[in-house]
């Protein structure tokens, strides 16, 4: 992989690298100029977003030859997000990087290679999450065993990454701010099936083993520094912290083991409220458990008290615009509502109204092509639906795809019997239609109206909603 990044870049690099960012230049003290620049393969966009703390700093539009680079006159050291829609990743910049990245979208982490000055801390943040997510992938089926099992398993997957972790850190040399991420990239993944493991396995084999965990189990959360704003935005801080109050939450012996209660999701709200004093920190948690909450597969139509109870304790008016612009487009979703119009077009690129054309009960199935898995597996699905439900049509929306894309990826597997539509901009319907899990499903009646805005199509009980 290394090899075909050179291969690629070293023209762009000489050209544009040898005179600006040697590493052998020396920076005045005061001079924190950085370059970030590289080129992305099948682009989705013409541009990449360069965030910090999910705010946009610059957008870097893509030369003729999907290549882009940038100046920054002035780069605070630190962690920072590049985003090419509708994925994202980390960059860490030292005082005067100048990174180069290269990007595959149909194949977008896996794909990703650093060069340049810095080079070295960044390909190891991104070889530590591929392997965090290998291990993710093969983590559920460890949810079932005992205790003693679980935690020798997990042990000894930690240990493995930590020792890669150590070696990494021993040959790049690199400082203590920087140690902070990788430390919280390797910890984290590890604390997070900890805390997954107690509520996962009563869900999954229906036996609480709460009592049987060994009383030092909880341990780790005497280390974890909820007030460190540096980590706010970091996603593995964020899905520990998301999983912790799950746990926590679920563990009072009055509330329904069910996560996404009305009950357990203001339980969080007031845990949060109570454990993080940083108000920085506090607001980004809680802007997550309620984006969690609402986005949820579920009938979320009585959340007013959530809601209040959210509004009462936030303090970024940000967050509140955007949390109540989503409780209202749920409110829109309603058992009885009509969906809000989008902008959709047919195989053909004719516009098509969707509360026009429905004329029998029907299911709008959503899927884009960087979840190439889901989009087999839903249509397969629907097309047995379909065998079983003859009264019921099936529509498929297409979402954060380009047009080309979507006709390609029809033509590959070219599923017949379904109605296939495109959604012409995203943002629209991830806004109105609340459209923000891929295994979503909306069923209409014969009417138009709305039987069920929040199903899941790979529920064990979904085809209930269809008798």
């Amino acid at each position: 992989m290394i090899k075909n990044y050179i291969k690629y870049f070293l023209p762009l690099s000489i050209v544009l690298f040898t005179s600006l960012t040697s590493c052998k230049k020396v920076f005045k003290e005061d001079n924190f100029v950085a370059y970030f620049g590289g080129e992305v393969l099948n682009p989705q966009e013409k541009y990449v977003l360069f965030l910090k703390d999910d705010e946009v700093i610059d957008t870097i539009y893509l030369d003729k030859n999907n290549r882009f680079m940038h100046k920054f006159d002035s780069l605070t050291p630190g962690l920072y997000t590049f985003k090419h829609n509708p994925e994202y990743q980390y960059v860490y910049f030292d005082k005067n990087d100048s990174l180069m990245v290269r990007i595959n979208t149909l194949e977008f982490d896996n794909s990703i290679v650093f060069c340049g000055r810095g080079d070295e801390k960044n390909n190891f943040l991104m070889e530590l999450f591929l392997k965090n997510e290998a291990d993710r992938s093969m983590m559920y089926d460890n949810f079932d065993k005992d205790v003693k099992s679980f935690i020798k398993n997990i042990d000894s997957s930690y240990a493995i990454r930590k020792s890669f972790y150590l070696k990494r850190k021993a040959e790049i040399g690199w400082d203590e701010n920087f140690d902070l991420v990788a430390k919280a990239s390797l910890d984290f993944h590890h604390i997070t099936k900890k805390e997954i493991y107690p509520y996962a396995h009563q869900f999954r084999t229906g036996e609480n083993i709460r009592t049987k965990l060994p009383s030092n189990y909880y341990e780790h959360r005497e280390d974890v520094d909820f007030e460190n704003a540096l980590l706010t935005n970091y996603s593995p801080f964020i899905k520990y912290v998301s999983v912790m109050l799950n746990n926590v939450s679920l563990q009072k012996d009055h509330l329904d083991l069910d996560e996404n209660s009305l009950e357990n999701n203001i339980e969080k709200l007031n845990i949060t409220d109570t454990l993080i004093k940083n108000q920085k920190v506090k607001n980004v948690v809680l802007n997550n458990v309620a984006m969690m909450y609402l986005l949820e597969d579920q009938n979320m139509y009585n959340n007013q008290k959530f809601i209040e109870r959210y509004l009462q304790l936030t303090t970024d008016s940000k967050n509140k615009k955007e949390i109540s612009e989503i409780y209202n487009s749920v409110q829109n979703l309603k058992v009885g509502n009509r969906l809000p119009t989008i902008e959709l077009v047919n195989t053909e690129n004719k516009p098509v109204d969707i509360n026009t054309i429905i004329t029998k009960p029907t299911i709008l199935l959503f899927w884009t092509s960087h979840a190439e898995s889901h989009f087999i597996a839903s249509h397969k699905k629907i097309s047995d639906l379909k065998v079983k439900y003859p009264e019921y049509d099936f529509v498929a929306v297409n979402v954060n795809d380009n047009a080309m894309n979507w006709q390609n990826s029809l033509k590959k597997y070219n599923f017949e019997g379904i109605k296939e539509l495109h959604a012409v901009d995203f943002e629209t319907i991830r806004k109105q239609w609340v459209i923000t899990k891929i295994h979503r499903i909306i069923i209409l009646n014969a009417d138009g109206t709305i039987k069920n805005g929040f199903a899941n199509l790979f529920d064990v009980n979904f085809e209930q909603n269809l008798k």
